[in-house]
């Protein structure tokens, strides 16, 4: 393997970072994009996909010993 630190591209514009202990924001390239993709999730602009649960799952949160009614 070579000394050659590996280079990932930032999240946010793309910018080529290399990733290392002195790349202080990795994976992002700068404060400004890490707070740009904050920002998305807080916004929920990025989800993560689901289902809706199934009716039977809804017994897996119930008390132990109790049943739906």
């Amino acid at each position: 393997m070579g000394d050659t630190p590996r280079t990932v591209s930032c999240p946010t514009c793309g910018k080529p970072v290399v990733w290392s202990a002195e790349s202080r924001y990795r994976p992002f390239c700068s404060a400004r994009c890490r707070q740009i993709d904050l920002g998305a999730w807080a916004s929920e602009a990025y989800r993560v996909p689901t289902s809706p649960p199934d009716a039977s799952d809804a017994e897996d949160f119930l008390p132990p010993g109790q049943t739906r009614d």
